[in-house]
């Protein structure tokens, strides 16, 4: 036997174990940033004085700033972009845990679904101007012709409040499609005119419709599935649980579904026409792709979206009103978008929170949020256009990690 076959044996057990590390260390990392995320969520959230906010922004920023000289924020990157499902259930995770750390915290509970369920419209968004182009800037009108339609279905009618929640998307997609025409004839600010034209004209109509309750409003049933109606506390284990985690479980549950739909949209070829229509449309109409089939597909499923997370939202607070669609609220939810980066769906999650949560930490700006909304609108198109988080290059072939 040759001497160099004994030297060689121990060789493919030293590379196995060094190939198991960086097998390993993507997961290490998910988990430990997960855990430090919703850690640092509870203490920011438990905060009521105006100067323990303080001292955790504080520290978020100095953070962030660490991490980014430090290369922790790349090693993050890198590890979710190695293991998105692990991200993903870690991100679950870490929502149940906040939920159940705040079972009875009626308002922490509250500011979680309004999280969620804006994410969940502005992915509709994300979906219309991120993947294919198309102008809306009327968002919370969308979302409220899904508030109003729970409104009108789940009080005059029997129908499954299941189906309602499908049925109120389907009627803010079939109602967005009279402006199918309109922006399809216009590009760019014009477009962008039509869509402001549409919200204003809805806010409008809902406030001298007597039928729908006219300025005043509309009571909105609560929630009832397969006979548990979600507006009643219930105890589990002797613990008393708010009736809002019921509608944060719901709201995690939709959200999830939608991000899961958005992403599988965007690696398909489906993804790929939008990207490419809204790129270039010379050039994919040169190469045969119907620029107007793939718009009108965009606009009506981002309007699905935003319709099914207003349902929820109706029934969530129990009362809708024109003045709760407004511009401005639209204003908020493309803020959102464009705070996250434009096409990139993870990025909603910390710009809604940032967005929602935030003035309701800071008491001192609560008159003024409209006015935090458009200053962070222009700050981020001054000074990183691109958002928080930039959508990635399409990679056509991709990389093979070295091992």
């Amino acid at each position: 036997m040759n001497v160099s076959d004994n030297v060689s044996k121990p060789l493919p057990a030293a590379s196995a174990a060094t190939a198991e590390g960086p097998q390993r260390r993507p997961a290490m990392v998910l988990a430990i940033s997960a855990i430090a995320l919703v850690a640092y969520l509870y203490f920011f959230l438990h905060a009521e004085s105006q100067l323990a906010v303080a001292v955790l922004l504080a520290l978020a920023g100095a953070a962030v700033f660490a991490a980014g000289r430090l290369g922790l924020t790349q090693a993050v990157e890198q590890a979710a972009s190695r293991r998105p499902g692990q991200s993903r259930l870690w991100t679950l995770a870490g929502t149940l845990a906040l939920v159940a750390l705040f079972h009875e915290s009626h308002f922490v509970l509250l500011m979680l679904c309004a999280v969620l369920l804006y994410t969940t419209a502005c992915l509709g968004l994300t979906v219309q101007f991120g993947f294919s182009g198309v102008s809306n800037f009327a968002g919370a009108a969308f979302f409220g012709i899904g508030a109003y339609t729970t409104a009108v279905l789940a009080t005059h009618t029997g129908i499954p409040h299941v189906l309602v929640i499908v049925l109120s998307g389907l009627a803010a997609a079939v109602i967005g499609s009279v402006l199918v025409a309109p922006v399809l004839r216009t590009r760019g600010h014009y477009a962008a005119l039509v869509t402001i034209a549409f919200g204003i004209l809805f806010k409008t109509f809902l406030e001298v419709n007597d039928v729908l309750g006219g300025p005043q409003g509309l009571q909105v049933p609560g929630m009832t599935l397969f006979g548990f109606a979600f507006n009643e506390s219930v105890t589990l284990f002797g613990v008393d649980v708010s009736f809002y985690a019921s509608y944060a479980l719901l709201s995690l549950l939709i959200c999830a579904g939608t991000f899961a739909v958005v992403k599988a949209l965007e690696r398909s070829w489906v993804g790929l026409a939008m990207d490419v229509v809204r790129t270039d449309e010379t050039a994919a109409a040169a190469f045969g792709l119907h620029i107007a089939r793939w718009k009108v597909i965009a606009f009506m499923l981002g309007n699905f979206f935003a319709g099914i997370a207003g349902s929820v939202y109706g029934m969530v607070t129990a009362f809708v009103a024109p003045n709760n669609f407004t511009f401005a609220d639209s204003l908020l939810m493309l803020s959102i978008v464009i705070l996250g980066g434009l096409g990139n769906v993870v990025g909603l999650v910390p710009a809604a929170i940032i967005v929602l949560v935030l003035p309701e930490k800071l008491q001192f700006i609560q008159e003024y949020r409209f006015l935090f909304y458009a200053a962070l609108v222009i700050a981020i198109l001054l000074f990183r256009p691109d958002g928080l988080m930039p959508r990635k290059t399409r990679l056509f072939f991709p990389r093979e990690d070295a091992q």
